[in-house]
């Protein structure tokens, strides 16, 4: 269940301060996301082993001390350890912080469960649907570590460069157990950082996950040139998208209203740092698909749970006509005008 308003856990006054008590991490992906969320939980003086699965990517993050292709700029601490396994990374650590693309989620999980020791807390930042499933992450968590590790989820509105530069950030961590998800704020605050804790994870997952759809539609109007009424309009109705889906599948209304929800959909709608946002943006001045893409070189995970996000919809018979507009210019071939024709000729309906 999600807390409350009045009962949204602040964690500032009952935890101690960063450096106070020291955890071995071990962080699984070396990208953007989790080079940065490396960065800080080293700059909380826990003892940080980052791994990834590109081997030329991490002898060069050893040698230059800097994710030159994500981070540029952003330099790492002399004490944070770069590991060469997966099973020298995770090996008598507290736990490990997941930070891979939701399509290498399930496979990371199987190959880290055999190294996990007793009592491990496993938590992830990342965003989506398991690809080909539909299912949300912490389902495929539970499948494949069967009770082997306590879990957690990350979210909130965040991008990476600003969380490795050390900028004011809010998270929000949800756990079924509160203390869990107490102890993984742990990893995380500092007097920069505030972190709340909830119980609600299936909401704040598909908070996380459908924002990313929603950015690539703002993307694409203001690609088209539609200006800011348009933006908000669409900001606002994808709210409503998101709270409508996250409900009828478990998530509680009051996480929808935020940082999981509104807070991230805010974010990722409106700043060109989103990768999604881009996506859109390219989209609505013509481009193609492929070449923008190409030109990210990262993840933009809307492009997958775009269709994950439809696919369920209509499983469920949940109304979501920004998602589904958005998948048909993805899969189907649909100009953006005329998916923004199929939105403006909707019959009128109360709001």
């Amino acid at each position: 269940m999600g807390l409350p308003p009045d009962r949204a856990r602040h964690i500032d006054d009952d935890l101690p301060m960063a450096g106070e008590t020291q955890t071995s991490i071990a962080v699984l992906g070396a990208g953007s996301w989790g080079t940065a969320l490396a960065i800080l939980l080293d700059r909380n003086r826990h003892a940080v082993r980052l791994w990834g699965h590109d081997a030329a990517r991490l002898a060069r993050l050893a040698r230059e001390r800097e994710n030159t292709r994500y981070l540029p700029g952003v330099p790492l601490s002399a004490d944070l350890t770069i590991a060469t396994g997966l099973e020298d990374a995770v090996t008598g650590t507290g736990g490990a912080l997941v930070a891979v693309p939701s399509h290498a989620f399930r496979s990371t999980l199987q190959a880290l469960r055999p190294h996990l020791p007793a009592d491990a807390i496993v938590a992830w930042a990342t965003k989506g649907f398991e690809p080909g499933t539909g299912k949300l992450l912490h389902t495929a968590a539970h499948e494949v570590l069967d009770g082997a590790a306590r879990i957690a989820v990350i979210s909130g509105p965040t991008f990476a460069r600003e969380v490795a530069q050390g900028l004011p950030t809010a998270f929000v961590v949800a756990s079924e157990h509160e203390d869990v998800a107490r102890a993984v704020a742990g990893w995380l605050r500092n007097e920069h950082t505030r972190v709340y804790t909830s119980r609600d994870m299936p909401g704040v997952q598909l908070g996380g996950a459908i924002k990313n759809v929603i950015a690539i539609a703002a993307g694409i109007s203001d690609g088209l040139g539609f200006g800011a009424n348009a933006r908000a309009g669409l900001i606002t109705r994808g709210l409503a998208e998101l709270a409508r889906l996250g409900v009828a599948m478990g998530g509680e209304r009051e996480t929808f209203m935020g940082l999981a929800g509104a807070g991230d959909l805010i974010l990722t709608c409106t700043d060109d740092t989103s990768r999604n946002r881009r996506v859109g943006l390219g989209l609505g001045r013509g481009r193609k698909l492929p070449d923008i893409l190409a030109e990210l070189g990262q993840e933009a995970e809307g492009v997958a749970t775009a269709k994950e996000l439809y696919t369920l919809a209509r499983r469920i018979h949940v109304d979501m006509p920004i998602t589904e507009q958005v998948y048909r210019v993805l899969y189907e071939n649909t100009s953006p005008q005329q998916a923004v024709e199929a939105l403006f000729q909707r019959e009128p309906r109360a709001e």
